[in-house]
């Protein structure tokens, strides 16, 4: 799946399940939540020696696409096309200097 293809799935599956109705703001605190849930994960990750590596790395891999999908909500809630956004920094990037 592409982005352009990812982004129309989290449109379609946010009407679907009537996350359309959720303000900008709201959905942006939602992002910021599912950040604070990959911070609660790599902490037992990397802090807990007792803890199941692999499904720990799994939980972390669904939290990561949680913050994705939010991200992807929110270009959607605000007309920004994705693909467009991410070939144009691409070339920024080609030519910058770090």
């Amino acid at each position: 799946m592409d982005v352009a293809q990812f982004q129309h799935y989290v449109k379609e599956f946010s009407r679907q399940k009537g996350f359309e109705e959720l303000t900008v703001e709201q959905r942006y605190q939602f992002l910021v939540s599912e950040i604070g849930e990959i911070s609660d994960e790599l902490l037992k990750l990397k802090l807990n020696p007792n803890v199941n590596e692999e499904e720990a790395k799994t939980n972390l891999g669904m939290e990561m696409f949680d913050v994705v999908w939010n991200v992807f909500d929110l270009a959607n809630k605000l007309d920004i096309d994705l693909s467009q956004a991410f070939a144009e920094k691409m070339k920024i990037n080609e030519s910058r200097t770090w």
